[in-house]
């Protein structure tokens, strides 16, 4: 569920997450503080609080008056690009397994349930071996009839659902989770009485996991990738775009994992991962809402304070060289044609980021945006084009462009009239005018984007994990401010080139 980190919400991947919704709250908060995001600033710089535990766990919190509730995210600095060669889909299917509860939450007495998880454990590791081995259809049969006899044992002592059945019976709304390629993140949304609730049930989920119903669990992510990939158009042509424009950052794999690696994924390897990266000092909690500071940071540290710190692993990141050449891959799905063009780009705290995002916000800005006012509207190539950030915020990522042709207009045409715009950028410097409107956007959109609780705690705690320090989001708002026409064009000449990018095609099946 992952966007970007830009100060503008940008246009979101397929199965990227979807844009903060805007409630009444917003308007109320945009007049106070649309006319001056510098005093915003100011403001927000004062009223965040911030301690860092003993154990290396950073807290953030903003104290909102109104109405009694409070949003807490959770993230740990981990996500898909993290996993070793072979094991995709460890980050994504932990998430699905923190789930499943503790010793005390998801049983129905876990010293009779204990003995029966092991032995579905041993069964199903036993069995993942003869499957990468090549052991016989008979024996491989045999040994999955006897894995489902095991664990219909142990299901009879476990409770599902516990943690939505706990939270949605006191008030919480919103309990979720997500993996991105750099993050994940859980969150929920309860009652300001609840606070100690929340902290109870997430430091024993930290510190106390039990991953049971794995081989069960580890079906719904195949067929959770199934449907979101193999079978969905948009997300087949999104996976086959990252995995042709990176060939050694593991930004081209998957976040759900591949088919492959997930099928025969050892429960040893998913238990390496939690231990290596769930760690009180490799996470970020950011809570939002009417509680009292004192109050909280002694809850927090009551809870969370005796888990102890660990060493984290070295992140040995393969780095991507230059591409120096154009790629191109053509996607056999029966659907409507459609297009994707991406081009290798710098992240913050490069200068460049920052005109990549006022670039994004001229070609795709609603029905301001070039895109839909030249492409769409007037020339009627496209039914939309739209562009976006991806696929993470750590290392290097693509700025991305993604079109689908208006008949009987084809790919090509949508390609040609989308390079059309990148060299108007690069030989038209933008009006003052135009990038004033653009840049005023921008700031209101980061503004509406942090009306609501989930908004503001999403900020906080993505910014402090990615960039160091939350505070980079307002300054990344200076930065923004800062950009010139000429800046535009220098980074239009120097990345939108033919040797920089990388174009995926869907294309009806024959």
């Amino acid at each position: 569920m992952k966007t970007s980190l830009g100060v503008v919400p940008r246009k979101n991947p397929p199965f990227g997450g979807q844009l903060s919704r805007f409630t009444a709250f917003a308007v109320a908060f945009s007049l106070v503080f649309l006319h001056s995001t510098t005093a915003f600033s100011f403001d927000l710089t004062e009223r965040v609080k911030e301690f860092t535990l003993k154990n290396g766990m950073k807290v953030l919190f903003l104290e909102r008056k109104g109405a009694p509730i409070f949003a807490a995210h959770m993230v740990f600095n981990v996500g898909s690009v993290d996993e070793a060669a072979g094991r995709t889909g460890a980050a994504h299917m932990l998430e699905h397994m923190l789930f499943k509860g503790t010793r005390r939450i998801g049983t129905l007495d876990w010293e009779k349930e204990k003995p029966l998880l092991e032995k579905v454990d041993l069964l199903g590791d036993q069995l993942d071996r003869e499957i990468r081995n090549g052991a016989d259809g008979k024996k491989i049969e045999d040994m999955k009839s006897e894995l489902a006899k095991a664990q219909e044992e142990q299901r009879k002592f476990v409770v599902s659902e516990s943690y939505s059945k706990i939270y949605s019976a006191e008030g919480g709304v919103g309990h979720n989770a997500g993996t991105s390629k750099d993050t994940t993140l859980y969150m929920i949304s309860l009652p300001s009485n609840k606070l100690e609730l929340w902290a109870k049930l997430e430091a024993d989920r930290l510190e106390n996991p039990v991953l049971r119903e794995y081989y069960s669990e580890r079906e719904v992510v195949l067929e959770e990738l199934r449907r979101s990939y193999e079978n969905n158009a948009d997300g087949k042509l999104y996976e086959r775009f990252l995995a042709t424009s990176f060939i050694a950052h593991p930004y081209g794999n998957p976040i759900i994992g591949w088919e492959r690696d997930i099928s025969r994924l050892p429960l040893s390897d998913v238990n390496k991962f939690l231990k290596d990266w769930y760690v009180p000092n490799n996470a970020v909690i950011a809570i939002v809402g009417d509680l009292d500071f004192d109050e909280l940071k002694s809850v927090i540290t009551k809870y969370f304070g005796p888990i102890p710190a660990r060493p984290l692993p070295d992140r040995l990141i393969s780095e991507e060289p230059d591409q120096g050449g154009e790629r191109r891959v053509n996607v056999e799905f029966d659907a409507s044609p459609t297009m994707m063009m991406g081009f290798h780009k710098p992240v913050a705290p490069n200068d460049d980021d920052y005109v990549f995002s006022v670039i994004d916000s001229i070609l795709s800005h609603g029905r301001t945006g070039r895109f839909d006012k030249n492409v769409v509207r007037q020339r009627k190539v496209a039914l939309s084009v739209g562009t976006f950030t991806a696929p993470g915020d750590r290392y290097p990522n693509m700025f991305v462009v993604s079109g689908e042709p208006r008949p009987p207009h084809t790919t090509e045409d949508v390609e040609k009239a989308v390079w059309e715009e990148l060299e108007r950028l690069k030989k038209e410097p933008v009006s003052r005018e135009e990038l004033d409107k653009v840049i005023n956007n921008m700031e209101s959109d980061f503004i509406h984007g942090l009306a609501s609780h989930y908004g503001m705690a999403r900020l906080l705690s993505n910014y402090q994990i990615i960039r160091g320090d939350w505070r980079e989001a307002l300054r990344e708002m200076d930065k923004i401010r800062a950009v010139s026409p000429e800046d535009i064009q220098r980074v239009a000449v120097k990345y939108f080139v033919k040797s920089n990018s990388t174009t995926a095609t869907l294309v009806k099946k024959k």
